[in-house]
């Protein structure tokens, strides 16, 4: 997993419960901003902005994720990343203005976390 997404890959609820995670989100390493918004019956994560000279990503890049609001502010379900053409497990747990994102892929072998922080 590589990017903002790949770092990113990891949250969200139903479109009902989604409330706590959408808007905007900037990624703890600065490197990514992203709009965090409903997409038909999924949420999407755009990507609006990414640093200059971070590999494989641009703005407009998109998360498509399929999740369910759970106890405590933690979503799981699964997140398509149609740059890539590949699905993650995820897990996000939200709490206030802070997100954690946990993304796995090969039956959960390879995993990676983010910490993000609400900017809207």
């Amino acid at each position: 997993m590589t990017g903002a997404f790949a770092c990113l890959l990891m949250t969200f609820g139903t479109v009902a419960q989604a409330a706590d995670i959408e808007g905007q989100w900037a990624r703890g390493d600065g490197n990514a901003k992203v709009r965090i918004a409903p997409c038909g019956a999924n949420i999407c994560a755009v990507n609006t902005w990414i640093k200059p000279g971070t590999p494989r990503e641009k703005a407009g890049d998109r998360l498509v994720m399929t999740i369910k609001a759970g106890a405590d502010g933690v979503y799981t379900g699964n997140a398509f990343d149609p740059q890539r053409d590949l699905t993650y497990r995820i897990t996000v747990t939200v709490t206030g203005d802070h997100m954690a994102t946990k993304g796995c892929v090969i039956a959960g072998l390879i995993c990676k976390g983010v910490d993000w922080i609400r900017t809207q």
